[in-house]
């Protein structure tokens, strides 16, 4: 099977809406070019936008390459089931909206609200991505409910908010109100986290395995004899490498909150 590539011709003047552009087994480059996508107000063909041709491909798996900066191009992605798109660079915001399945990866960094309200597949950022990701739309009372987020750099403001299943990793740092209103799910933290963290935190994980965070009133000791689920939790992020990679190794301490909101959430900070 043959992969897509997609170069960019010249950047956009406006945003582009790359919703409906997904891959598929019987889609070819020239189906491709005709797809219609939003450009600023008005609708242009896909081809008007990249020259798109067919590369051998890694696997069987029906893909989407994409080459150039693609920073102004948002919905990347989105409600992806099945396949696999690759950015070899930036990606705009709403990357793998709503995203049921497949994965999606970047080389570059993301913009807002990356892996919105997804439900399965997998999303690697090599880079930074901007607030809300993770995260619900506005008005929406669930953000992410499954599958698996990595993220090489740094994480922006209200990462994991309203977040309810899956599993995100960020190697670097995250920003203020970090898995506020987080209602289960794991998320894995490499680096400094901002202020407000785990803000009406209802259930969940966080797992602090770089800096040491400043625990709030309203998260309480929980000191009890929690070895074998450390050693479930710690093996299973061993996998995303980096400082995550020793985690066995490390004794934790670990704490429950926000008691302000009934909330029974877990800290786990690796010492």
């Amino acid at each position: 099977m043959s992969a897509l590539r997609l170069q960019l011709r010249t950047a956009p003047r406006f945003r582009v809406s790359l919703e409906g552009v997904l891959p598929a087994a019987d889609l070819d480059a020239l189906a491709l070019g005709k797809l219609p996508v939003l450009h600023g107000h008005e609708t242009v063909a896909l081809g008007e936008l990249f020259r798109i041709d067919e590369v051998e491909a890694r696997d069987a798996v029906p893909a989407l390459l994409f080459q150039g900066d693609l920073s102004r191009f948002d919905r990347l992605g989105a409600r992806l089931a099945a396949g696999r798109i690759s950015v070899e660079g930036d990606a705009g915001d709403y990357v793998g909206l709503q995203m049921t399945g497949g994965a999606i990866e970047l080389d570059g960094s993301a913009g807002l609200l990356l892996g919105c309200e997804m439900a399965g597949g997998r999303i690697d950022v090599a880079a930074n991505v901007g607030d809300y990701a993770a995260g619900a739309l506005p008005g929406s009372m669930d953000g992410m409910r499954g599958g698996e987020i990595v993220i090489g750099g740094n994480a922006g403001e209200r990462l994991a908010d309203r977040m309810r299943r899956g599993t995100v990793t960020v190697h670097g740092d995250a920003g203020a109100f970090c898995a506020s209103r987080m209602v289960a799910g794991t998320l894995a933290l490499g680096g400094h986290v901002g202020a407000h963290c785990g803000y009406g935190q209802r259930r969940g994980s966080l797992v602090f395995a770089g800096a040491r965070p400043a625990v709030p009133d309203t998260f309480v000791p929980a000191e009890y004899d929690h070895r074998v689920i450390w050693q479930l939790l710690a093996r299973s992020l061993a996998k995303r490498g980096g400082v995550f990679a020793g985690l066995a190794a490390r004794k934790p301490a670990r704490h429950a909150g926000d008691v302000a909101a009934g909330g029974k959430g877990e800290w786990w900070i690796a010492g």
